[in-house]
């Protein structure tokens, strides 16, 4: 069955002219959708106390602001709308599609009740929840002529829009190309990944870790559109990695600066205007990369907190969940002091409840190559690995044009210079793309997030790598590399470019929003494209690369031969050159803290599986 859906609603009662004289607001309201005695479509809205039914005769909805967790519904004949915020965004995708598509296979099945029959009925009032959506409801939706689902419509829109003969709103236009319906995608969850998101919404303060590829960032993306979105904060430690979970950075939330200053100072710069409201407000903090946050800025975090919010709870009652790979890339620390991680904070153990780790990898196919990169996780370099990985110096990985990757542990500058010097070298015309930004006047600060630069420039045979997952099912993901091989003739001209799996694309400006500091919400639109020719470790973090060329001259901090040899998909698809063992190594603290978290990990799935036992045993018992 459709499980209920947890929100605000506010309920308006329009006049004859649009407008809303009469306004109710339920904070903490439950929608469900259900069926009465006459087996019409209804709508059940209750915060506890007598609950509002509505029959969905004639209907309009409107989904444009899914993804930040509001909708409305409008019953046309009786001009009432529901306003629909702070729902679980993917909560309300669901509900919103299943309402969709049961009302409109109603269309075709059910017979309209007059007022008169309702009245001479004998049959007592009666609710019973919707049955759970099947194949053939889809397929009854889609006799349907007219969409019912609609996005807000602008000024334009509504110039064409007219009311069809059963009341749903129609877009003229999209007539005549009417969009299928299909069944609401399912989250495609392994068993590890599911047990840490039921934990997370058991209200328990999470830590879940696991190697690259894994799944972290798939999973951390699925808790955020389970929680409700006004009182969670999705952060990272890093700008891109923030971006990539729709968040802001975790100094910006914080707005302590570095958290080096005194604690009584923190807690002034915590307590200003705009940034004590993120401490207030906040109920779900989501913290990604968490290895490279340094232990003693997550105390501060944690009495700035207790301070902020005034509460003597760990972390002043926030719900943490915290997501990142130790053994992969350390905090940044000055060269004269002692790297200090999270978990060796004295604050960790008291708001950590449960410690979790993926271990099912994904992004890697190949078993051998799995088997290599956790032994170079953990630090090990054993005979048979050395010989793998220095074999792949003589990989000609190159194909169709497309050239490797150098991925190297160099800073950001020397790696622009390299990609800039490579593009100018090219021969034919050079092609420019400006990004559009909501605020020209914070081009810094959605630069810092943004995993795209404000100008792009091109030429024919550059080598590029997609910034943004388009479609996972043609391999066309965030790192898939690829050579421009034209553009458009007309119009703006836009790259067409084949990549490495075979498939050639014009490639289109994709949108990335992105959260600054007091809840400013600022956006980019540009080609999800970046040069190439080079890259550096830090900035290959969450790319999965089917063409790399690795450098590890130079790689100085644990872990970071790690975080590049598990960017590449495949050993195929990896070139490692000048490799020595003495560059692979993982940290000992970190490897003892992995060590006791896997003894407390066995126990906790132990619990578990006795617990789910028993629910079953006495399941069976009662029936």
């Amino acid at each position: 069955m459709l499980r209920d859906l947890e929100c605000s609603v506010t309920v308006e009662r329009l006049s004859a002219t649009g407008r809303s004289p009469k306004r109710r607001l339920l904070r903490k309201a439950s929608l469900s959708l259900g069926r009465n005695e006459f087996q019409q479509l209804v709508l059940r809205v209750s915060d506890g106390k007598a609950p509002l039914s509505f029959v969905l005769g004639q209907i309009r909805l409107f989904t444009r602001f899914l993804r930040e967790g509001k909708s409305s519904i409008q019953l046309v004949p009786e001009n009432v709308q529901l306003l629909l915020s702070n729902c679980p965004p993917d909560q309300l995708k669901t509900f919103m599609k299943t309402l969709l598509i049961k009302h409109k296979a109603a269309q075709n099945t059910l017979q309209p009740v007059t007022e008169r029959a309702r009245l001479l009925s004998c049959l007592p009032r009666a609710f019973e929840m919707v049955s759970p959506l099947q194949m053939k409801d889809v397929q009854q939706a889609n006799e349907q002529p007219s969409p019912a689902l609609s996005e807000t419509p602008t000024r334009a829109k509504r110039a064409r829009a007219k009311p069809a003969a059963n009341g749903l709103f129609v877009d003229v236009k999209s007539l005549k190309k009417p969009t299928l319906l299909s069944m609401p995608s399912r989250a495609k969850l392994s068993a590890e990944q599911s047990l840490v998101l039921n934990a997370v919404l058991e209200g328990k303060n999470v830590f879940f870790t696991g190697s690259a590829g894994t799944g972290k960032s798939y999973l951390l993306k699925k808790i955020v559109g389970s929680l409700p979105p006004e009182s969670t904060y999705a952060t990272a430690s890093t700008g891109v990695a923030a971006c990539h979970i729709g968040g802001t950075t975790l100094h910006a939330f914080a707005g302590i600066g570095s958290g080096k200053a005194p604690l009584n100072q923190c807690i002034d710069l915590a307590n200003r205007p705009g940034v004590r409201q993120h401490w207030i407000y906040c109920q779900h903090l989501v913290i990604d990369e968490i290895s490279m946050v340094e232990g003693d800025y997550f105390d501060k975090l944690e009495s700035v907190a207790r301070a902020v919010r005034r509460r003597d709870d760990p972390f002043g009652g926030i719900h943490l969940i915290i997501c990142g790979d130790f053994l992969q890339l350390p905090p940044v620390m000055k060269a004269d002091e002692e790297t200090k991680f999270c978990f060796q904070a004295k604050s960790w153990k008291k708001c950590i409840q449960l410690n979790m780790e993926l271990t099912e990898v994904r992004r890697q196919r190949d078993k051998m190559f799995i088997s290599l990169l956790q032994a170079v996780r953990l630090g090990r370099c054993p005979e048979e690995v050395t010989s793998q990985l220095m074999k792949t110096a003589n990989n000609k990985i190159e194909r169709e044009g497309i050239l490797a990757t150098r991925a190297c542990a160099t800073h950001k500058d020397d790696v622009e210079l390299t990609n800039a010097r490579r593009l100018e070298q090219l021969p034919g015309e050079m092609h420019s793309y400006e990004a559009l930004d909501s605020d020209p006047m914070l081009v810094k600060v959605i630069d810092a997030q943004s995993p795209v630069a404000q100008f792009i420039q091109l030429k024919k045979g550059a080598q590029v790598m997609l910034t943004k997952n388009l479609d996972v099912s043609r391999s066309l993901v965030n790192g898939a590399r690829g050579v421009v091989v034209g553009f458009e003739p007309e119009g703006k001209g836009f790259p067409n470019v084949r990549f490495m799996c075979g498939v050639t694309e014009v490639i289109k400006p994709e949108c990335w929003i992105f959260k600054a500091h007091s809840g400013i919400v600022l956006s980019r639109r540009q080609l999800p494209l970046k040069l190439a020719w080079s890259i550096s470790i830090h900035k290959s973090q969450g790319m999965s690369l089917d063409c790399v060329e690795i450098s590890l001259a130079r790689v100085f901090e644990c872990g970071q031969a790690y975080v590049a040899l598990s960017r590449a998909q495949s050993l195929q698809g990896l070139r490692v050159m000048d490799f020595d063992p003495k560059v692979v190594r993982a940290n000992l603290d970190v490897l003892q803290f992995y060590s006791r978290l896997r003894k407390e990990y066995i126990l906790v799935q132990a619990f578990l599986l006795s617990n789910e036992c028993g629910n079953q045993k006495n399941r069976d018992v009662a029936h």
